[in-house]
This record gives C-alpha cells, sequence and structure tokens, in this order.
C-alpha cells in the first residue's frame, strides 16, 4: 500500500478541491433564500476525506509509475463522482444513490444526460452543482489528455506527447506546469461565454451556469427546454461559436500562448474538425429545406448548425426535437455521435485524428495493392506513424464499437425499446447527453430507466471518458505483474 501513496495522496486534494467548490452554491442558496443544508454537510464530508487522504498519504516523493498513473486516472473520476453525488442525495429532490450517482456522473464526464424532471422549478444552488461539476469534469479531461494519456499509449493519444513529457515519473511537475496555463485559458472562454451569453439576452445566473457547461461541452442546463427555452437566436449563435472553441484541442491554444501563431490554420485536426462541420450543417441545411418548409433559409440554417455543433462535440443542447425531423437525422446524429471532436478538448467520442489517421490507413493499403513494390510512408501533422501507433487506433475503434454493443444489448436485455437502447448506449460512451426516440430523446429523461440500466449508462460514461483502455487495464493481472 505505501507503493501508493502518491495516488492516495492526489485523490486527496482533489477531494479537499471538490468540497471547496460545493461552497460556492451554499451561498448561492442564500441569495435565493433556499434553505437545505445540501451543500454544507456534502462539502464537511468531501473535505474531512480529503484531509485525511492527504495526510495519511505523506511523503517526499511524488513519483508515478505505469500502474499509479493508470490507478490514479481511474480512481480520480470514480471518487469525485461519488462524493460529487452527496449534494443531490442530500438534498431535497428525493433520489435515490444510483440516482445521485449516475446525475453525478454524467456532469463530471460531461455527458449531460439527467434523471431531473423540472429543471425549471428545481433549485438553484443544484442546478449550479451541475455546471460546476461540468466544468470541473471538462478541465479535467483537457489536463488528462495532454498530460497523462499520452504516457500511457492509449488508442493514439501520445500523438498528442508535450515535450518533455517523457516517461510516468513527470506526470505531476508537468501536470502542474500545464494545468496552470489551460486553467487561465479556460477561465478566460469562460468568462468570455458568461458576457456574450448576458449580451445576448440571459440573466447574471443562467449565463454564468450556460457558460461552464458550453465550455466544457457538457450541456446541462437551468431549463428543461435546454436552449430552446429561450427561444432567442442571438443565444443560440453564442453556444455554437463557444461549443466550437471549446472543441478546439487546448494544445493548440497552448502552443499558440507560447508563439505558434499559426497553429489554428496548419493543424490537421482542426482542419478536419471544420470540414466535417461545414460538410454536415450544409446536409442537414439541405435536407431541412426538402422537408421543412415551416421556417426561412436563415433559420434552418441557424437550427441545423446548432443541432450539428451541439451532437458533433457531445455538448447535447437542443433548441427542438430533432427525432420528429425524420429517420435521416437520426441516423445522420447518431453518426456524429461516434466521430465526436478534437483530442485534448473537452468534447468526447472516438476523436477526429483516428478517424484521419483510419482513412490515411485504409488508403495507404490501397495504393499497396496497386503498386505492390511501391513504399507510402504514413505521416500526420509532419510526424512519422509507425504500424504499431496504427494498430493501436485500430484496436481502439473496434473495442469502442465492441463496449457500444455490449452496452446496447444490456439495456435490451432490461427491458428498453431498441431506438432507445442503442441511442442510449451511444450517447453514453461517447459522453453525449440526450439520446433518441421518446423516452430518453431531446424532450425525455433517464430518470425512468431502470436502475441496471443507469449504473450500465454511468459505466459506460466513465470507460467513454477516460478512453477505454485506462479503465479496462485495471481488470487484467498481468498488468499488475509488470
Amino acid at each position: 500500500m505505501n507503493s501508493y501513496k502518491t495516488v492516495f495522496f492526489a485523490i486527496g486534494v482533489l477531494l479537499i478541491i471538490l468540497g471547496v467548490f460545493m461552497i460556492i452554491p451554499f451561498f448561492i442558496q442564500f441569495i435565493y433564500d433556499e434553505k437545505n443544508s445540501a451543500f454544507l454537510s456534502s462539502a464537511a464530508i468531501t473535505v474531512f476525506i480529503g484531509i485525511l487522504l492527504v495526510l495519511t498519504n505523506l511523503e517526499e516523493s511524488r513519483k508515478l509509475n505505469l500502474q499509479q498513473a493508470f490507478l490514479l486516472t481511474v480512481l480520480s473520476w470514480l471518487s469525485i463522482a461519488i462524493f460529487g453525488c452527496l449534494p443531490f442525495l442530500f438534498s431535497d429532490l428525493n433520489l435515490s444513490f444510483v440516482d445521485a450517482f449516475f446525475e453525478s456522473m454524467s456532469g463530471i464526464t460531461t455527458t449531460g444526460s439527467t434523471i431531473i424532471t423540472n429543471l425549471d422549478s428545481t433549485a438553484k444552488g443544484i442546478l449550479l452543482w451541475r455546471a460546476i461539476l461540468q466544468w470541473l469534469g471538462g478541465i479535467g479531461v483537457i489536463v488528462m489528455a495532454i498530460t497523462i494519456l499520452p504516457l500511457l499509449n492509449i488508442g493514439g493519444m501520445q500523438l498528442f506527447r508535450m515535450e518533455s513529457s517523457d516517461t510516468a515519473e513527470k506526470i505531476l511537475p508537468k501536470t502542474r506546469e500545464v494545468t496552470l496555463i489551460i486553467s487561465i485559458i479556460y477561465l478566460a472562454l469562460t468568462f468570455a461565454c458568461v458576457i456574450a451569453y448576458c449580451l445576448a439576452g440571459m440573466n447574471i445566473f443562467d449565463g454564468i451556469a450556460h457558460a461552464m457547461t458550453t465550455i466544457a461541452t457538457g450541456g446541462f442546463s437551468t431549463y428543461s427546454d435546454s436552449i430552446g427555452y429561450f427561444q432567442n437566436p442571438k443565444i443560440e449563435i453564442v453556444s455554437i461559436i463557444f461549443i466550437i472553441l471549446g472543441s478546439l484541442p487546448f494544445i493548440a491554444y497552448l502552443k499558440f500562448v507560447k508563439g505558434n501563431r499559426k497553429i489554428f490554420f496548419i493543424d490537421v485536426q482542426i482542419r478536419g474538425l471544420i470540414y466535417i462541420l461545414i460538410i454536415s450543417v450544409l446536409l442537414m441545411f439541405i435536407y431541412l429545406i426538402l422537408n421543412n418548409r415551416e421556417y426561412s433559409l436563415l433559420e434552418n440554417l441557424r437550427i441545423s448548425a446548432f443541432n450539428v455543433v451541439s451532437i458533433l462535440s457531445g455538448t447535447g443542447y437542443v433548441t427542438s426535437d430533432f427525432s420528429l425531423w425524420g429517420k435521416l437525422p437520426l441516423m445522420f446524429f447518431l453518426f456524429l455521435m461516434f466521430i465526436g471532436g478534437c483530442a485534448g478538448s473537452t468534447t468526447c467520442g472516438i476523436k477526429i485524428f483516428r478517424f484521419q489517421i483510419l482513412g490515411r490507413f485504409i488508403l495507404n493499403q490501397i495504393k499497396k495493392l496497386v503498386y505492390p513494390r511501391g513504399i507510402f510512408p504514413m505521416k500526420y501533422n509532419n510526424e512519422k506513424i509507425s504500424n504499431k501507433f496504427i494498430y493501436s487506433i485500430i484496436t481502439f475503434i473496434f473495442l469502442y464499437f465492441f463496449i457500444f454493443f455490449i452496452l446496447a444489448t444490456i439495456l435490451s436485455l432490461n427491458g428498453l425499446d431498441f431506438v432507445t437502447a442503442i441511442s442510449g448506449s451511444a450517447s453514453a460512451i461517447s459522453n453525449v447527453g440526450p439520446g433518441l426516440g421518446d423516452v430518453i430523446g431531446p424532450n425525455g429523461n433517464f430518470n425512468n430507466l431502470p436502475n441496471l440500466s443507469k449504473l450500465s449508462l454511468s459505466l459506460g460514461m466513465l470507460l467513454g471518458r477516460l478512453e477505454l483502455f485506462a479503465v479496462l487495464v485495471l481488470f487484467f493481472p498481468s498488468f499488475w505483474k509488470n
């Protein structure tokens, strides 16, 4: 157990930070005259456990080996989800532990699925806590994707390894340095988003709550009708802009700050995101023109852009029930759920860079069939790609869909209909939020799902957010023997 002191020390620090953030909704309760001790009690328990872990795991060395890095990654997210559910559990919502845990896991993984049926009348403290969870989850995803996952060689994430991050022993020092820069950028984007929302017509509370979940591409809203509640095109445009900003790889922001002013124009993954967005918006725009003559051209363009950006990024905001548009949009949005956004951003899914590399690999294989003696080296962002690297990406994509089908099967065996099972599984592992159909669609809710389904979906959210392997490798005895 002594060899894992650094792991538990780090978890203790994270719990203390989480407990401190619980104080913010506590003060909001006074502003809105909400009498409930849920956040004070939750903060006290969380900080107490955090301090206990810190004091019992003090040591001079702060180094991590590979096994400890994996363990820290998984236990951090799991412990935050567990302690993050305490305010829901102690509130007046009368939630069971499964429901509270589901809501917390959905928040910290920036998924956006919810079991709360009437957000319009829900206490402001709870609404803000949901936003805070997603905001913390968003910055946690970025730090993890830039500093830890590349070191673990998970599904091609080593492509985004930062300089001087060659060994696992350098994880903590490098994380501190990167986290500081990312936090400033993240805060700046959030603050700008708050101002933009307020100028577009939101009140200050809604502006702060929605800014947090927009930059985190999480999708929790303060209203059951999500962004559609406002019926304000300006707010939708602000959402589109800042969701895209949150969808860009934060490693590009870091390089921009360090002097690379052309990074946003030359990065292959960013260009891929823009191409996919443009093509997807145009396809939905043409479809709506042909099938929805109720709106003008500009309105159809705005509706298409908003829903494509929201689903592709995994944000999950909705303005209308797109499940009523027909079967083609349902299949198209299901496809976008799997693609996801850029690696190193707050977005979800398989990630664009994996599809780009897979496409180049397939094209390369075709060239080899045509020119058997030809040599066709593969590069991505001017970096040479090895066969081992490509195989790790192919394995990741295969495992992604394999787990998706397992989740869908479990949901089906639990009594859910085909559309709900398929879309629920996709939304969980892709961390999107709303599913498809009448039950968990844009106007639906996850509240009526059986507990086994909620726990299965919670596991899917964790697997999807931690890039699958970070969780699954812990269950292989051989990994712990190396």
